[in-house]
């Protein structure tokens, strides 16, 4: 009961920086995720309130089963989570086992090291799964900017072109830790993060 007060005391936001706000304002309703390091189904969630406000399907993978009790407890939350190394899964199998298109709406792509956050980034994109929308934890605030780079220079290969850049964490301006990428068929003009979040995200608060 702690938690939800003080999540409902702090504008009810879950994601650290508004990802899910982005996912909604480019897919809208009934989309679908993948989310690639799931960790806690609602505190700092990217699609906690996709799936609970916004009627989006998708499925979680996450490999520290320390966080199980937590999902298992959260009885709202009814998609599916896969408890497993992310590098372990055949992602076109997934798919057709699911059957789901290999077009999702939005990924969201965070794991520990950020060299494994590049790695599982290229091995779903060379799986042939595409998305409007990825968000991609680089980390730079804190080990520079090689993986901005390098997840720049393969995506921009792969028809993907940034939307939003220098996005940092709540309302810590010195810590930049992620670009936010959209499929080249998507309808979206660069913005730095500071000007996207003064005109969709203000008060850090999810809006439908």
């Amino acid at each position: 009961m702690r938690l939800f007060n003080f999540l409902k005391d702090t504008n009810d936001y879950f994601s650290q920086s508004g990802q899910d706000q982005f996912a909604y304002n480019i897919s809208g309703l009934n989309g679908i995720y993948l989310e690639i390091g799931a960790h806690h189904p609602l505190v700092n969630s990217n699609t906690y309130n996709l799936e609970i406000h916004c009627n989006w399907s998708g499925i979680s993978i996450e490999n520290d089963k320390s966080f199980k009790v937590d999902w298992n407890n959260m009885k709202q939350r009814k998609n599916e989570i896969i408890w497993d190394n992310a590098f372990n899964i055949d992602y076109s199998f997934l798919l057709k086992s699911k059957k789901l298109s290999n077009r999702f709406n939005y990924l969201s792509c965070d794991i520990e090291p950020v060299e494994n956050t590049f790695n599982i980034l290229k091995k779903i994109i060379n799986a042939g799964l595409s998305f409007d929308y990825i968000s991609f934890e680089h980390d730079k605030y804190n080990i520079g900017d090689k993986y901005e780079k390098l997840s720049l220079s393969f995506l921009s290969e792969r028809n993907y072109k940034i939307a939003i850049k220098d996005v940092y964490s709540r309302n810590k301006r010195d810590k930049i830790f992620e670009t936010w990428f959209v499929n080249k068929d998507i309808d979206f003009e660069e913005m730095k993060y500071t000007e996207w979040k003064n005109k969709f995200y203000v008060n850090d608060k999810f809006i439908l």
